[in-house]
């Protein structure tokens, strides 16, 4: 009862707060968002070769910092998964820099083998793995920024994430498969075939339950944690599936693409909450850690509007 509840109350509050609030960022496309562990900051990371972190306000985002340094685009950004002042960026400068919101300065940059497209970090925030456009992925050391290993896949690497327990580690492919490995060095258990085109996307839900991975398909899958079984799939979405996330409290999952809406859906019964209007793609979507608000970035619009204004912004839905 309760449950069904809880539904009604996010669709009274988004319904309360549809329009999504625009926020400059950057000079070209905005390429990923991710917020800090503790909600106060969100990052993002722009083709224009920067990062830009904003503080959040309680009905706003400011500008804090922007980040200079890659030689590239700056293709995916991730924070260390308990120090709210770390973040790190992969870019195809075939580096990646770690930053400290602290200072504007960068603490390392990691010369890695090849154009770096996809970062995250472990949760125990140890090490960070990177995979690049020849399908490398390399693990380094958080403290020492040395590399540990790395491992050449014979497929299309697409995204890459620990689970929350960090002892496996997963990656969404190019055959539909979702890999799963042993921790460094890498000892493959189990290749799922999770679809029957380009798995792209995996997200693991902040309670340990569920991942989600997305497809070319344009199919959403919810996969039970400790059984490897797929407990449902959301199939509202007409293109391929770019970017995932999970609510703070696990009950929601956004999922968007080249369709010009995101969806939210509810996670136990697959069912539509929401869907949060765009004029164009959208390439990454982050819920806020700890309440109901949605960061997403779109493409440019294609100069089919006034893309000079739309190019490298970044847009929060669910704001008051």
């Amino acid at each position: 009862e309760s449950e069904s509840l809880n539904v009604q109350a996010m669709q009274e509050l988004f319904r309360a707060n549809t329009r999504s609030r625009e926020f400059p960022a950057h000079g070209a496309k905005v390429h990923s968002v991710a917020w800090s562990c503790c909600g106060r900051r969100l990052a993002s990371g722009s083709f224009d070769k920067t990062a830009s972190v904003f503080l959040l306000e309680k009905d706003r985002l400011v500008k804090e910092n922007n980040y200079r340094g890659h030689g590239d685009s700056v293709d995916q950004l991730c924070w260390h998964p308990s120090n709210p002042d770390l973040f790190v960026t992969a870019s195809g400068d075939k580096t990646i820099r770690i930053w400290d919101v602290r200072t504007t300065k960068c603490i390392a940059t990691v010369n890695t083998k090849g154009e770096n497209i996809n970062i995250c970090w472990s949760p125990d925030g140890q090490t960070i793995a990177v995979g690049n456009k020849d399908d490398v992925v390399t693990f380094i050391d958080a403290k020492t920024h040395r590399s540990k290993a790395e491992e050449q896949f014979k497929f299309e690497v697409n995204e890459i994430s620990w689970n929350n327990d960090n002892n496996m580690f997963f990656l969404t492919n190019g055959n539909g498969c979702i890999n799963i490995l042993r921790q460094v060095p890498l000892k493959p258990i189990q290749s799922i075939n999770a679809h029957p085109s380009n798995c792209i996307c995996i997200k693991f839900d902040p309670m340990g339950k569920y991942f989600a991975t997305g497809s070319a398909d344009a199919l959403v899958s919810l996969w039970d944690v400790d059984e490897l079984v797929c407990v449902r799939c959301f199939s509202r979405l007409d293109w391929p599936v770019r970017t995932l996330s999970f609510s703070h409290d696990g009950k929601m999952l956004a999922s968007a693409s080249e369709d010009h809406f995101i969806d939210i859906a509810e996670v136990e019964t697959g069912e539509k909450l929401w869907e949060v209007q765009c004029e164009s793609p959208t390439f990454t979507v982050a819920w806020h850690p700890k309440r109901p608000l949605l960061a997403f970035a779109c493409d440019d619009k294609d100069g089919k509007y006034d893309s000079s204004r739309e190019a490298g912004t970044v847009k929060l839905f669910g704001l008051p």
